[in-house]
C-alpha cells in the first residue's frame, strides 16, 4: 500500500494527514506552528510532524509517495517557492525544495485555499466535475478554481482571489486596499460585523441574551441563532447580506460557467437555510439562466480535512 501525506500549514497549527490511494485519511496529527520562528526552524518542524505521523499509524515513509502542502501566501507551484507570506513574515521561502532535502521525496506546494478546493473537487462536494469553484465564506472570501480537472492560479500564480472583487463601487474598505470588495459584504465576518451594529443601535435586541452580553462573541451563528428564534432583525441582516453572497456567486458563474459551485466555511453547515435562498436569487439572475446545463450549488462536505485531502493529492497535478 501505497500513501501520500497533506499537510494543511496555518498559523496556529498544522495539520498533516496520511491518506491512503482511495483518497481517505487514515491518520492525522497536528502541531503548533509556534510562530514566530525562523524559517529553516519550521521546515524541521513540519519534516518531523510527517514522520512521526507515519510512526503513529505504524507506516514505514517509504511507503509515502509524495508530500503536499497548503501554505499561505502566493505559491509557485512548478518551483515550490513562497513568494511572500504575510502571515508567517517569510520573504522568497524556498519552501518545496527545502523539505524534499529533508524528507528524501518529492514535496508539493499550493496555496491553501487552492489546495482546500482541491480536496473537495477530488473528494468532497465537486468530486466528479471536471470544473468547480470553491468559495469559503469565513474571516474573508477565499476562493479556488477547478479548470479541466486542474487548480487555476494565473499567470502569477497569484490568481482566484474572488474576494477582493468589487460589488459596491466605493464600498466598505477592505485590508487589500480597494473599496467595496466582495469579502467586505459577504464574509461571515461582515456579518458579524452588521449584527453588532445593529446590537448597538437596539439594547434590547435578542442578540444581545444569545451572545451573553458579550460583543466580542458575537458571530455569523449568532444571526442564524436568532433567527431560528424568529426575530425579525436577524431576518433583515441575513437577507441582505445573503444577496451580497448571491451577487457574488453569480458573477462567478457568469465568467466560469462551473458545474458546481461549493460553498464552505463555518456557515456552509446552515445547509439549504443558506443555500436555499442562495440558489433562487442566483437562478433569478444568473446569465445563462435558461440554459439546460445549469451550474449546482453544493455545501462543502469536507470540512476542515479539505485542506488535508487537497494537499496529499497534489501530486496528481504534475
Amino acid at each position: 500500500m501505497n500513501y501520500m501525506i497533506g499537510v494543511d500549514l496555518g498559523g496556529t497549527t498544522m495539520t498533516a494527514g496520511l491518506v491512503d490511494e482511495n483518497y481517505q485519511i487514515v491518520e492525522k496529527l497536528t502541531w503548533p506552528t509556534s510562530l514566530p520562528r525562523p524559517a529553516e526552524e519550521l521546515e524541521s518542524s513540519m519534516a518531523e510532524l510527517c514522520r512521526t505521523l507515519c510512526t503513529q499509524a505504524k507506516v514505514d515513509f517509504s511507503q509515502v509517495r509524495w508530500v503536499g502542502i497548503g501554505t499561505p501566501g502566493s505559491v509557485n507551484s512548478a518551483t515550490g517557492h513562497v513568494g511572500f507570506n504575510v502571515n508567517f513574515g517569510y520573504h522568497n521561502w524556498n519552501l518545496g525544495p527545502n523539505l524534499e532535502a529533508l524528507l528524501g521525496c518529492p514535496v508539493y506546494i499550493e496555496n491553501d485555499a487552492n489546495a482546500a478546493a482541491y480536496g473537495e473537487y477530488m473528494a468532497g462536494a465537486a468530486k466528479g466535475a471536471r470544473n468547480a469553484v470553491v468559495v469559503t465564506l469565513g474571516t474573508g472570501v477565499g476562493s479556488g478554481i477547478i479548470i479541466d480537472g486542474k487548480i487555476y492560479a494565473g499567470s502569477n500564480y497569484a490568481g482566484a482571489e474572488m474576494g477582493h472583487m468589487v460589488i459596491v463601487k466605493g464600498g466598505r474598505p477592505c485590508n487589500c486596499g480597494r473599496n467595496g470588495c466582495w469579502e467586505r459584504y459577504a464574509s461571515s465576518r461582515a456579518l458579524a460585523e452588521d449584527a453588532v451594529e445593529a446590537m448597538e443601535r437596539d439594547p434590547d435586541q435578542l442578540m444581545w441574551k444569545l451572545a451573553q452580553g458579550d460583543l466580542s462573541k458575537v458571530g455569523a451563528k449568532t444571526v442564524f441563532d436568532a433567527m431560528d428564534r424568529g426575530d425579525e432583525t436577524a431576518y433583515t441582516l441575513f437577507n441582505r447580506w445573503v444577496e451580497y453572497v448571491a451577487c457574488g456567486i453569480c458573477t462567478v458563474v457568469n465568467i466560469f460557467q462551473p458545474e458546481v459551485v461549493v460553498v464552505g466555511g463555518g456557515v456552509s453547515a446552515q445547509g439549504e437555510k443558506l443555500l436555499g435562498p442562495i440558489r433562487e436569487l442566483v437562478d433569478r439572475e444568473e446569465y445563462n439562466r435558461d440554459g439546460e446545463n445549469r451550474t449546482r450549488i453544493r455545501a462543502a462536505t469536507l470540512g476542515n480535512d479539505a485542506g488535508v485531502l487537497g494537499a496529499a493529492s497534489l501530486g496528481n497535478q504534475h
